[in-house]
């Protein structure tokens, strides 16, 4: 078998099936090894106790799949075509960017299986797809496999894409032809990324608390928010985009061409109150197919209240809230009802704080 021709085949396969560029790596992870074991040692991964099992074999693939012996690194881009507007519309919820079409997991792993069946007819030999669904280091190998380089937020980076783009893997016992290119790390002294988060959580360049980060406290965190943290989330009810869309290189990020990441049920614009109007089986509905379902309908409501409490004194609001707070009292949801009381005090407040200044403006003007 000619391994150079079936690395060009392979990408040409990667291509036809919509994904935007491939590289090939050996398994030598050796170089993260240190980096990461500290990340785990200062607790930076909070509640995401599977980043600290299975480390070895996170960190040497061929432990996680027996004869691997290259790792072939796919990139599919998901940029939108237009900008987000709804950060700047508090009233609106904001959803990643990456959450509002279908769930790139399932998007991602059918092509992959695809090129992994099509490798088998051409050559034999073992491959096994992965998306986000094992012990994988996937920035690491796709920096070594070319794609890109790791920027100070801790994301992968590509000079021409920026960083809007998703990773998947295929571990395969065939000794392909390695990617001879490198791209070197371009982020230079810029620290945009750094000085946008909202909750500091990236705590120098390349390091990210994750306890801190609002993706990680809207999807990872099962329970409570942190009562400090809620004003710097802002409208954000799943994910974060701020040190994204700061990046000098995402001038560049192209729209995908992906039609199963166009937005849907118009998430990139809907009201807090009326997504708080839906109910569990609502959400379980227009979620379904969706990486929005990686959070629970507690999750989802806890999530609104926090940017509720943070959006603009209305009355319909308020309303939604107290309507809400009924339903999370009979399902006997105490982590909800705590977030919704936190959030008709923010209400209640700026109200109170708005009457007291319109009523100083008026007797200041009063003649």
């Amino acid at each position: 078998m000619d391994l150079h021709a079936l690395a060009k085949d392979i990408r040409t396969w990667a291509l036809d099936l919509g994904f935007d560029e491939i590289g090939i790596t050996d398994v030598d992870l050796s170089a993260s090894s240190r980096e990461y074991r500290q990340w785990l040692c200062q607790r930076f991964h909070g509640e995401m106790h599977y980043m600290e099992r299975n480390v070895e074999k996170r960190l040497a693939p061929a432990e996680l799949v027996p004869g691997t012996v290259r790792i072939i690194s796919a990139r599919m881009n998901y940029a939108p075509p237009s900008p987000p507007h709804n950060l700047q519309e508090p009233a609106l919820a904001y959803i990643s960017r990456y959450a509002t079409g279908r769930d790139y997991h399932k998007v991602l792993r059918r092509k992959l299986a695809k090129i992994a069946m099509k490798m088998s007819d051409a050559a034999g030999g073992s491959h096994r797809a992965f998306v986000d669904s094992a012990p994988v280091l996937e920035k690491p190998i796709a920096e070594k496999a070319g794609l890109g380089w790791i920027g100070k937020h801790t994301l992968a980076m590509h000079p021409e894409v920026g960083s809007y783009f998703f990773l998947g893997e295929i571990f395969t016992d065939l000794p392909l032809p390695t990617t001879d290119r490198k791209i070197e790390p371009q982020c230079g002294s810029c620290k945009a990324c750094i000085n946008v988060c909202p909750t500091n959580a990236i705590v120098g360049p390349g390091k990210l608390d994750a306890r801190k980060c609002i993706s990680y406290l809207t999807i990872e965190l099962k329970g409570s928010i942190p009562e400090d943290l809620r004003p710097h989330i802002g409208n954000r009810v799943f994910g974060c985009d701020d040190c994204q869309l700061i990046c000098p290189w995402n001038r560049f990020a192209p729209a995908t061409r992906e039609k199963d990441f166009a937005v849907r049920h118009d998430l990139d614009r809907k009201p807090i109150a009326e997504l708080l109007e839906w109910s569990e089986e609502q959400f379980l509905e227009n979620t379904r197919g969706m990486a929005l379902r990686r959070i629970n309908y507690s999750q989802w409501t806890r999530n609104l209240s926090v940017a509720a409490g943070n959006a603009p004194t209305d009355e319909a609001l308020e309303q939604a809230l107290v309507r809400k707070r009924k339903e999370m009292v009979n399902r006997s949801d105490a982590m909800c009802v705590e977030h919704i009381d936190w959030a008709i005090r923010r209400l209640n407040g700026n109200l109170a704080q708005q009457t007291c200044s319109d009523t100083a403006s008026t007797q200041q003007s009063t003649p």
